[in-house]
């Protein structure tokens, strides 16, 4: 199955990787190709843009969360409909274990390096051909300077590489095409009135670039086979995704599932991971909404109910909603800003406490550094399922954790993993999970299977029922 594909890459965070990646594929849709974008690694922010941008879902390709048998097979899916694959990069090129530079060398994607110039001029040319040569054998498609102060500085960087092919043009410093940015990263798209248009004026933007000027034959340069390879057996460590044997399932289950502004940090692959299993999906606005929908069983995601808590405190039938859905002794499964919401109370930045679900014993505060991030993975009988961990507040809890998360390669959990916390019913942490990682785990979080994890306080129907009272 081949296809034009590029993978988009830079040397550090910040320097316009989702902004050139979206206005490519903005340029290509509105020219009738079907475009598919993937973003490497962990990420819920920039896919909402590229969502956006494309006009179609977009899945993350991580080699150690997702695995390569899937990203391989969602590669080949894609390029079996496409006429063009992007694939956005995480951090630096080479950030991580496995980087993206792997990613693309793995499957042969030609790397797109963007590059913020705007306080450059020669050393571009040496940070291209650095970037280009550090990892032998990496497919490159090229360099665009990324906030370039005018015509004259774009030449000047042009003229500093040493394989003039390689120059794919020039975006101009322009606050009109820039994606706000807050804590977590990109604001969302959809809270953006004029996100669209930011899209279009940076597609406008390649229109006198080679990477503008290309023809639909033209980026056969790029073509890459994505068919499986015909040693199918190949001998390679276990990860996920991996054959397993037929786990439990939720066929006829509902699952309701939290999602608005303030609980946003969704996988489109694990609502595809949950229909698999045979769940029955239901969505509702903590936000907005006075009550659950009928539901068996309760996903409450991440998200920035920081940025929201008065509106979750404000919404009082809700919280009784959630509360009584505990006190039934219903499933919960809380990742990150979802298990925020679950505790006493929420510490703002600027130091307001504001009461929150009231389900979770303690607090959670809002800090002004990064607390947590890296991958992780959560072993529990069922299997081990891997995810990873991103945030900037702590817990202040009486409960003594049921589990921790731990790092790639780690036997015991170290340091750096994360609280799996229970209390009845409940299970919350700041992991979030793949599911595909371990269908039968995720089976066993939502059908409230009593060997998850490990016995709990049994305080929670009391805890409950004192918290209706409020």
């Amino acid at each position: 199955m081949h296809c034009p594909a590029i993978l988009i890459a830079a040397p550090a965070s910040g320097q316009g990787k989702t902004t050139l990646t979206a206005a490519l594929a903005r340029w290509h849709a509105r020219q009738g190709r079907r475009v598919r974008v993937f973003k490497c690694g962990p990420d819920f922010l920039d896919p909402f843009w590229l969502t956006l941008a494309s006009g179609a879902p977009v899945y993350q390709l991580d080699l150690w969360m997702t695995g390569e048998p899937d990203c391989r097979q969602r590669l080949a899916a894609a390029a079996a409909e496409a006429d063009l694959i992007l694939v956005e990069g995480v951090m630096g090129l080479f950030d991580g274990r496995p980087h993206a530079a792997d990613l693309a060398k793995l499957f042969g994607i030609p790397v797109l390096a963007v590059l913020d110039a705007s306080a450059m001029a020669g050393t571009f040319g040496a940070l291209a051909f650095g970037m280009q040569h550090y990892l032998e054998g990496l497919p490159w498609a090229g360099v665009v300077a990324n906030r370039v102060a005018s015509a004259g500085h774009a030449g000047m960087l042009q003229a500093s590489l040493k394989e003039p092919g390689h120059w794919m043009g020039a975006l101009l410093n322009d606050a009109a095409i820039r994606l706000p940015e807050r804590h977590l990263g990109l604001t969302i798209a959809s809270e953006l009135p004029d996100a669209l248009q930011r899209l279009d004026r940076a597609a406008d933007a390649l229109a006198d670039t080679p990477l503008g000027q290309m023809a639909l034959p033209d980026l056969g340069r790029w073509r890459v086979d994505f068919a499986p390879p015909v040693r199918a057996q190949r001998q390679e460590a276990p990860g996920p995704n991996a054959s397993q044997p037929p786990g439990p399932r939720l066929d006829g289950l509902r699952i309701a599932i939290a999602r608005d502004a303030a609980f946003c940090f969704i996988y489109r692959a694990n609502l595809d991971c949950l229909q698999q299993l045979g769940a029955h999906l239901v969505f509702f606005s903590p936000l907005h909404d006075a009550a659950l929908p009928d539901c068996d069983a309760l996903w409450l995601p991440g998200g920035y109910p920081e940025l929201h808590a008065r509106t979750l405190a404000d919404n009082r039938a809700l919280r009784h909603s959630v509360q009584q859905h505990v006190a039934a002794a219903k499933p919960v499964w809380a990742e990150c800003g979802g298990m925020m919401a679950l505790f006493d109370t929420l510490v703002t930045a600027s130091g307001e406490a504001i009461a929150q679900w009231g389900v979770l014993p303690g607090c959670v505060r809002m800090q002004a550094r990064l607390v947590g991030l890296g991958p992780q993975q959560l072993r529990m009988p069922g299997g081990t399922l891997r995810g990873h961990t991103f945030h900037y507040s702590s817990t202040e809890t009486t409960l003594t954790p049921a589990l921790h998360t731990q790092r790639p390669g780690e036997e015991n959990p170290g340091p750096g993993g994360e609280a799996v916390w229970q209390l009845g019913s409940v299970r919350a942490s700041y992991f979030h999970a793949w599911f595909a990682s371990c269908p039968a785990a995720v089976a066993a979080l939502f059908s409230g299977a009593a060997s998850v994890l490990a016995d709990a306080p049994g305080d929670t129907l009391q805890r409950s029922a004192t918290a209706l009272k409020a």
